[in-house]
């Protein structure tokens, strides 16, 4: 079902029931789709499952190349 704005905001609560019933509903504005309310459990199933930094680097595809930093200390620029 689609929903204009004001009508959204001013049945929020009918909106909502909607949603737990029929499934995501669409807000518009002007005839046009602004948004998309739905049920936390199937925004937990297709929201990403995210990782940590570390996690994301140690999984990167270039992860077993082998790159070595030097060790050796900076040298100083004199101004």
């Amino acid at each position: 079902m689609k929903w204009q704005i004001q009508a959204a905001k001013a049945r929020f609560s009918e909106l909502i029931d909607h949603t737990l019933k029929q499934g995501p509903q669409t807000v518009t504005r002007h005839g046009r789709a602004i948004a998309v309310v739905l049920a936390i459990d199937e925004y937990q199933r297709i929201k990403p499952e995210r990782m940590d930094f570390k996690e994301f680097l140690m999984t990167a595809p270039l992860a077993s190349v082998g790159i070595k930093c030097p060790r050796e200390r900076a040298r100083k620029i004199k101004f």
